[in-house]
């Protein structure tokens, strides 16, 4: 059992209820941030988005500015009233990204050490330690040290390490960036099981989009210290709202005001939409709808633009061209067919887009 809380403040029971507002030397962190028991919610966004601060925030490692922060109808934090409840005695489990396990310790008492913390010998810790080495599939490995595990399972370990504890609210700070691209693969279908088993809240900060979408029921897009976007993976993928999300899910995305089935962006072009929008509204497509000419085509797509190659690269099984010109914008074709257009930076070509194959929906 998990050292309790102070009492105090309300909320809703089994659930996280925070307002996270940190305040530092040329950036402030102003995020609200809900989630149901049983949730696994993923704060995603670029490198200095605020992700580790609200991280280090709901641990208890930084102290709010403002705010508050509430968990199954307990106040943790409230700056207002001066109650700051320290890290260890939050009913918080951490996977740091390095995991920081013990080296002198074996994978069995690693995984103890929490249950150490809170009053248990060293008897009693092992014997409520082993089943969550057990549970990882780890029970051969007890007695070995860090150094001898792999990066997968000194994954493992923290995580059971992080669980023992019986949290009601587990932290993974970019659990997978250590690991390379095939443990990565198998560790993150292992962890998706675990978190679908874990019945409190779970909160997941990551750069990488497709830990995002597999290992989160909801994400919350994080830019510059505050929420652009949030909502279930499918969501976000289907509907970006800012350029950012956009390149993750690899959509060509335009802000402009629609009337009718066009819309005008700020420089003036018009794009054809199939859906009607009026107002404020964004058009989106990936680069696979886009069919590339080397001169102008007699086609029925209603978005024709002459453009300029500015790079290409491999992305997959085919060649990205990145566009500039009225519409920047990335097109996916085939490497033959990039051999056959003789593409290189610098060529003109000509891209068309049926109005069929975009998305537009309100800004």
């Amino acid at each position: 059992m998990t050292t309790p809380p102070p009492a105090g403040g309300s909320g809703a029971p089994g659930a996280l209820d925070a307002h996270l507002r940190v305040e530092r030397p040329g950036f402030t962190l102003d995020l609200e941030l809900g989630a149901a028991a049983g949730e696994v919610v993923a704060l995603l966004g670029p490198n200095g988005a605020g992700k580790s601060t609200a991280l280090r925030a709901l641990a208890g490692l930084l102290p709010l500015t403002a705010g508050h922060l509430r968990l199954d109808g307990q106040t943790l934090e409230d700056p207002a009233t001066g109650l700051h409840t320290p890290a260890e005695r939050r009913p918080v489990g951490v996977v740091f990204q390095d995991y920081l396990l013990f080296p002198h310790l074996s994978a069995l008492d690693n995984v103890g050490f929490g249950l150490r913390c809170r009053g248990r010998s060293r008897k009693e810790a092992r014997a409520e330690a082993l089943p969550w080495l057990t549970r990882m599939g780890l029970e051969a490995h007890a007695t070995a040290r860090p150094g001898k595990l792999s990066g997968g399972q000194a994954q493992r370990v923290a995580l059971a390490r992080a669980l023992a504890v019986q949290p009601r609210l587990l932290l993974l700070d970019e659990p997978l960036a250590a690991l390379d691209a095939r443990t990565r693969l198998d560790v993150r279908s292992q962890l998706r099981r675990h978190l679908a088993e874990f019945e409190a809240v779970a909160v997941l900060v990551t750069h990488d989009p497709l830990d995002a979408m597999v290992l989160a029921d909801r994400l919350v897009v994080i830019e510059d210290g505050a929420e652009v976007q949030s909502g279930t993976p499918s969501e976000v993928a289907r509907l970006p709202r800012t350029d950012y999300i956009a390149r993750l899910v690899g959509l060509n995305l335009y802000q402009g005001v629609g009337t009718g089935h066009q819309v005008t962006l700020p420089d003036g072009v018009v794009l054809a939409t199939a859906e009607a929008v009026s107002g404020p509204a964004f058009v989106a497509f990936p680069p696979s709808a886009v069919t590339l000419y080397r001169t102008r085509p007699e086609s029925s797509a209603r978005n024709v633009w002459e453009l300029t190659v500015a790079g290409l690269d491999l992305h997959g099984d085919q060649v990205r061209a990145d566009l500039t010109g009225p519409v920047p914008l990335a097109a996916d074709l085939t490497p033959a067919a990039a051999a056959e257009l003789d593409l290189s930076p610098g060529t003109p070509v000509w891209a068309s887009v049926k109005a069929t194959q975009t998305r537009a929906y309100p800004a």
